[in-house]
């Protein structure tokens, strides 16, 4: 039984099997045929809300010819203490996969072990895989290739973007760096791992020269609402504006993984000028996450 839990846990030749696969899928949306879902209801189940993930996969799931059921975990006895391999017990029973996002990385991997559906993990802590594909397509899009590029991710290296961003190197043969402040280094068995494919460095301009891409996300997310004040205080020299922009390669793209705080990661300013990137990454969410499931089910 497959799954898509994680990028370390997924082969370089699968991954590139899944990209190809989502820019045909793009290119021939308008297509009904490929159905390869069809008969299949799949669940999603959201302990966070979302925007993005949420419709891309729903509209994923119905363009590949299947149902789909929404459930939060309110509407859920997990919302009442469940334990998760008792609802993936139930759930795998009765529908023909899930797609999970919510905050321990434990719960997904428990679900796709007890469960025995195929599982893909639309963001934990932990993890945000489904992102990352979506990123390198768009990368691929704009650049012809990410081989033999450099991505620079700023702001929160220890985030869940960050981490698949790592494995995303070690998969994909670019080079990664990381700038942030020290407090928000990646766990150095994360960057052990790595090797020389990631640098990590609190050294903006440095991190910044030469690079491909420039990508960051929120600074506050989703359950560190307590650190608020302290992380926008550590991350303020961090925020990408055109003056940092101009000290990356020429033609250099902007990716976010949205939703977007201008003012604080970055400025309205240059936000506005990379729009076209940034929103054309957020529809591929759609493409990357079909091929993801179609793949899945083969």
């Amino acid at each position: 039984m497959k799954h898509f839990l994680s990028l370390e846990e997924q082969t370089s030749s699968d991954l590139e099997y899944i990209l190809n696969l989502a820019d045909k899928l793009k290119a021939d949306r308008e297509n009904a045929s490929f159905k390869p879902l069809a008969g299949q209801t799949w669940t999603m189940i959201f302990s966070k809300s979302s925007t993005r993930t949420r419709v891309s996969f729903e509209v994923g799931v119905r363009e590949l010819g299947g149902q789909v059921i929404f459930l939060a975990a309110n509407d859920m006895q997990l919302g009442r203490g469940e334990p998760i391999k008792d609802t993936a017990r139930v759930l795998g029973r009765m529908v023909h996969g899930a797609i999970i996002r919510t905050y321990g990385h434990q719960d997904v991997q428990d679900f796709a072990s007890y469960s025995k559906i195929h599982t893909v993990n639309a963001l934990t802590d932990h993890a945000h895989p489904c992102q990352i594909v979506a990123d390198v397509m768009t990368i691929r899009e704009k650049l012809g290739t990410i081989k033999g590029k450099t991505v620079t991710f700023i702001g929160d290296g220890a985030c869940n973007v960050a981490t698949s961003w790592i494995y995303g190197a070690m998969r994909f043969g670019f080079e990664l760096r990381i700038a942030a402040p020290k407090e928000f280094f990646p766990a150095p068995y994360l960057i052990e791992q790595a090797g020389d494919c990631v640098k990590v460095t609190e050294d903006l301009d440095e991190a910044v020269r030469g690079s491909d891409v420039l990508y960051t996300d929120v600074w506050v997310s989703m359950g560190k609402e307590e650190e608020s004040a302290n992380r926008l205080e550590l991350l303020k020299g961090y925020q990408i504006d055109s003056d940092l922009m101009g000290k990356a390669n020429e033609g250099a793209l902007l990716m976010h993984c949205l939703p977007a705080y201008r003012g604080k990661e970055v400025t309205e300013e240059v936000l506005e000028a990379h729009a076209q990137s940034i929103f054309d990454q957020a529809e591929n969410r759609l493409h990357a996450q079909k091929a993801i499931m179609a793949w899945l089910v083969e």
